[in-house]
């Protein structure tokens, strides 16, 4: 009986070895070399947001996302930009849109530590235990994300 097991839980273990990170193990530095982790804000909401400069609808939610980030102390807002060429430019405009949370210069290897980002923008909202409530792929609006804080709290 123990043969037949052993093999079953070699291979359990090495599925668990290859897997890639969870959620609830990303690390995000910021554009100022900040460290962010999801467990470094246990009772808050965490809002992952990935944008672009040129994605119109990304560009829409932005103020969603400052409002949210304003009004509400219980939530934590990340912006991830992706697919940018120049970081200067980026955090430029950011300024320009009146940003107050936290920009991270992201790539193929950031969005793969939160989750699966099939478009812009995707956003990724964990409940204040760290787990993952939300994946939406589009535009967000601030009444969306309300409903999403409201309900789950």
């Amino acid at each position: 009986m123990r043969r037949g097991l052993f093999p079953a839980v070699c291979i359990l273990l090495l599925a668990v070895a290859v897997l890639p990170a969870t959620a609830a193990e990303f690390r995000l530095t910021d554009a100022d070399g900040k460290l962010h982790r999801l467990g470094d804000y246990r009772g808050k909401w965490v809002i992952v947001n990935f944008w672009a400069t040129w994605c119109p609808p990304c560009l829409e939610e932005i103020p969603d996302l400052v409002a949210i980030t304003d009004s509400r102390k219980d939530v934590q807002v990340f912006g991830v930009a992706m697919e940018f060429q120049d970081s200067k430019q980026v955090l430029q405009f950011a300024e320009g849109m009146f940003v107050n949370y936290p920009i991270v210069l992201g790539d193929r290897k950031t969005a793969d530590q939160v989750g699966k980002v099939m478009g812009l923008p995707t956003t990724f909202i964990y409940d204040p235990q760290g787990k993952l409530a939300v994946r939406h792929v589009g535009k967000i609006t601030r009444k969306q994300l309300e409903r999403v804080l409201d309900r789950k709290s």
